[in-house]
């Protein structure tokens, strides 16, 4: 039965990956990525390169196409991750949400997009927070859908206050407007009666950052072993490789089932799919080259025209999972190391960047490298750096998980240390996008060494200059190193793999 009545579907979500080990996330933070309210949301709906997550685009297009139906904006935040957001803040933004809902009643469904890995100076589960307080408002008949990123840390209260909950599916990030067009799906279903089943199964591992890649390795063989067992009973099957660096008890590989037969089934499926990747555990503990030996690679690709070209990670310096995007061991060992052909992005330096626009391209200057922000060793490096281009930092990535939306990098100066070039920007963003660096003239076809403070969303966004075979990941000092064993965790349960030996 087709649905044809118009239907009022409040569209909320606050998406924030959260390191416990990053400084904390403010109102600022937030105010100067994304956060709109009301009639703001639907403005920013018509805009050509809108800034909304791709899901929120992907859950109207699936609606538009099935049904009647009329979107209330309610509230949808989100920022670069970081450490845990000041909990005032939080309170303030769940008193606007539950306010705006209560005014919009009564909803025939509501859909939240939100990232899954959420924490606040004072709350280890905020999302279950945030989908308790909207199933409090709109009782329990009205279909509450989530979509979550891949690396979310589910809890069983937001899997009990949801109807359905839908994650990624691919790493780096490429599919969230079909999550999105999912969540529509679902929530048609539950319209027209379809009653499903949440199973929750946590596995006591946490995985690297680096070894939750879908395309190859241990994670990619998992989703194969989801699809194999997936069958018409089942509505959904997502895998949640989880954020490390949150630090909650919630920590661990989140298998969620959604059956349409009953609990057990959905949990039998789950468990079966969670001694799988606890008999795989080990494929989860990264496999890092050194410092100097990334270094030197970087060295000959400069020296021969006919050495391959690479690509350098700097993955434990990820903007994009909690890390400052300013740590410059790496850029201090290129320099060192007269490495002559270097492209460096995207150091977060607003001091520096303004700087070099107060001076103007063409003039040299005396800067200083210090990764003090990051509690890293080492004393400051002064060096002579010439301003080669400016530029306002305002772009539209065009590949993966950036493509088509409008980021705004801030004040941004290319500088050149030697034979590095260094993109030094005012807003801290993973360098995942060859726009970022293409802003400043950079054709990435030629350069013989690009380094880039990103985890893996730069795969699909540099592919088409670098394979596989060509990258780097680098073992430096940052927040996010993907060497577990350098945190010190106080709040996950354990005994838990690969921090403890079980």
């Amino acid at each position: 039965m087709p649905v044809t009545s118009d239907r009022r579907i409040a569209l909320l979500g606050l998406s924030l990956e959260c390191n416990s080990f990053a400084p904390h996330t403010t109102r600022d933070d937030f105010l100067g990525r994304l956060y709109l309210a009301g009639d703001e949301i639907l403005h920013e709906l018509e805009a050509v390169h809108c800034r909304l997550p791709k899901e929120v685009l992907g859950f109207r297009s699936a609606m538009d196409s099935a049904c009647a139906w009329t979107p209330i904006p309610i509230l949808i935040g989100q920022c670069e991750s970081g450490g845990p957001l000041e909990h005032d803040f939080f309170t303030e933004t769940l008193h606007e949400i539950t306010t705006r809902l209560r005014a919009a009643m009564p909803l025939d469904g509501v859909y939240i997009a939100s990232h899954g890995a959420l924490l606040t100076t004072a709350c280890r589960d905020p999302d279950g927070v945030l989908f308790a307080a909207v199933r409090d408002v709109v009782g329990d008949e009205v279909p509450v859908v989530a979509t979550l990123d891949l690396h979310a840390n589910v809890s069983a209260r937001m899997v009990e206050e949801a109807s359905t909950i839908i994650g990624y599916q691919t790493n780096p990030h490429v599919d969230m407007f079909e999550r999105g067009a999912d969540a529509a799906r679902s929530m048609l279903s539950l319209w027209l009666g379809k009653r499903v089943f949440p199973a929750l199964v946590t596995v006591p591992l946490i995985a690297s950052p680096v070894c939750l890649s879908t395309h190859a390795g241990p994670y990619a063989d998992l989703w194969e072993q989801a699809k194999r067992v997936n069958t018409p009973e089942i509505a959904s099957i997502s895998l949640f490789g989880g954020f490390a660096f949150a630090d909650t008890e919630k920590n661990g590989l989140s298998i969620v089932v959604n059956s349409l037969r009953s609990p057990e089934h959905g949990r039998e499926v789950a468990e079966q799919l969670g001694e799988i990747a606890w008999s795989d555990r080990s494929r989860y503990v990264p496999r890092l080259v050194s410092l100097d030996e990334a270094v030197t690679q970087a060295r000959d690709a400069g020296a021969a025209a006919h050495a391959p070209r690479v690509l350098l990670a700097d993955v434990a310096d990820n903007p994009a999972g909690g890390g400052t995007g300013s740590t410059t061991a790496l850029i201090n060992a290129l320099i060192d190391a007269d490495v002559p052909d270097a492209l460096v992005g995207l150091l977060h330096d607003p001091e520096l960047a303004a700087g070099a626009w107060r001076l103007g391209e063409g003039n040299t200057f005396e800067v200083v490298f210090s990764d003090a922000r990051d509690g890293q060793a080492g004393a400051p490096r002064k060096r002579m750096a010439t301003v080669l281009k400016l530029s306002d930092g305002d772009c539209v990535g065009r590949r993966g998980l950036y493509a088509g939306r409008r980021v705004n990098l801030g004040t941004s100066a290319l500088l050149a240390v030697g034979g590095v070039r260094i993109a030094v920007v005012t807003h801290r963003c993973q360098c995942a996008d060859p726009a970022f660096l293409e802003m400043f003239g950079e054709d990435l076809r030629e350069a013989r060494a690009v380094v880039v403070k990103s985890r893996g969303h730069f795969r699909t966004g540099f592919d088409e200059f670098f394979s596989d075979d060509q990258i780097i990941e680098v073992d430096a000092p940052g927040l996010t190193s993907p060497v577990l064993s350098r945190f010190r965790f106080e709040h996950v349960k354990r005994p838990i793999y690969p921090l403890d030996s079980i």
